[in-house]
Parts: C-alpha cells; sequence; structure tokens
C-alpha cells in the first residue's frame, strides 16, 4: 500500500526532472493554476461521491493523485508533511 504511494511520489519527482511531453502529470507540475483547480474540483467530487454513496474510492483516489501533484509541484515535500503528522501524535 505504501509501495503505491511512494511509486507516486517518485513519478511526480521524475517528470519534474525528466519531462515527457504530453504527460498529464507533467502538465500539472508546471501549470500551478491547473493543479490547484483541479485538486479543488476533485475534492468537491469526493464530497459528492460520499454524500450520494457512490465512487468514493475512485474519488478518493483523484484526490491523492492531485493532492501529490500539487504538494510537488509547490515545492511541497510529503516527507515533511509526514514529519509533521508525527509530530501531532497524541
Amino acid at each position: 500500500m505504501l509501495n503505491t504511494l511512494e511509486n507516486l511520489i517518485k513519478l511526480a519527482r521524475d517528470r519534474k526532472s525528466s519531462p515527457v511531453e504530453g504527460s498529464y502529470t507533467n502538465k500539472l507540475l508546471k501549470d500551478k493554476s491547473l493543479s490547484k483547480a483541479k485538486i479543488l474540483e476533485e475534492i468537491n467530487e469526493l464530497i459528492e461521491a460520499v454524500e450520494q454513496n457512490t465512487n468514493k474510492t475512485h474519488e478518493a483516489a483523484d484526490v491523492f493523485y492531485h493532492l501529490l501533484m500539487y504538494l510537488e509541484a509547490n515545492e511541497v515535500k510529503v516527507e515533511d508533511v509526514m514529519q509533521e503528522l508525527e509530530k501531532r501524535k497524541k
């Protein structure tokens, strides 16, 4: 399970350093406005799916992917986010 998350992070970082023409991931990493719009859109779709009890897993996966791309596009390291969460444990 965590391997999938690590693979997504690796994908984002690989695409940043070695862009692939036509890659959706690269579009999100290069266009911060698009990345922001997509994360907002996907969060709203997840909320709607939860409220209607449809496609929750699919929409949650979209949120994870787009959030990771948004963080990478804005130089927010997932490792730093994890450290912050670790500090909040009670």
